[in-house]
């Protein structure tokens, strides 16, 4: 009986190894494949620039707080942030685990079924806005120009990742600043869609260069060097 025991644990050991060494391979494999390399570069006095944004682990899609398009302040309020500051030129977002947001402030505040909810996607998920008056390009922020009729889809993309695309609902009480704030969000964090993946597909919803599939930052970046 004990021999059978550790004979299952053995397979078992090995068997999440190799899917674990797989995964790997597959992520850098894959994240290197470029979609919609082909996109028409589009000049600074036509398009619309947004911004692809990293924290070293999280990407971020910025966008204009308003222009023709887009109002985001009729659903992003500068009331629902610590400063409640409306000097603000541009409005991040970042799709991600419901629990991580809003319950690990720092990697030491993490918990092991924090943790495996968002690894096996049985959990919920929250959209994370931040405020900015400008951002400075350098290699963890990347500015682009897009077309209108792109800038448009983006919207839809967005808009759509919340739990109420018309009147996003706010969870209150949580913010990592003064500008920032949560809001309730569509769909599950897991090892195969992650926060990257979602700002992956957002730049797939606009036509542009992007991973054929990544969860991490790099997958995104490398194409944008």
């Amino acid at each position: 009986m004990l021999k059978k025991t550790f004979k299952f644990l053995g397979w078992t050991i090995l068997g999440m190894i190799t899917f674990l060494v797989l995964y790997l391979i597959a992520m850098y494999l894959i994240s290197k494949i470029t979609v919609n390399s082909d996109i028409a570069k589009v000049d600074e006095k036509d398009g619309i620039p947004i911004y692809i944004l990293s924290n070293g682990v999280h990407t971020d899609i910025v966008v204009p707080v308003a222009n023709e398009i887009k109002d985001w302040r009729k659903e992003i309020q500068f009331r629902q942030t610590q400063s409640k500051d409306s000097l603000v030129n541009l409005v991040a977002f970042g799709w991600g685990d419901k629990g991580f947001y809003l319950h690990t402030p720092e990697w030491s505040d993490l918990k092991a079924s924090t943790a495996l909810k968002a690894i096996f996607g049985v959990s919920s998920s929250a959209m994370h806005t931040s405020f900015y008056k400008s951002l400075a390009e350098n290699e963890k922020c990347k500015r682009i120009y897009i077309s209108k009729e792109n800038y448009q889809n983006l919207v839809s993309y967005i808009s759509e990742s919340f739990n109420n695309p018309t009147n996003p609902e706010w969870i209150q009480g949580y913010s990592y600043g003064k500008k920032d704030a949560f809001y309730e969000a569509k769909g599950s964090y897991s090892l195969f869609y992650t926060c990257n993946t979602w700002a992956n597909s957002a730049l797939k919803a606009a036509n542009q260069k992007a991973s054929l599939w990544t969860v991490y930052d790099k997958g995104i970046f490398c194409h944008y060097q």
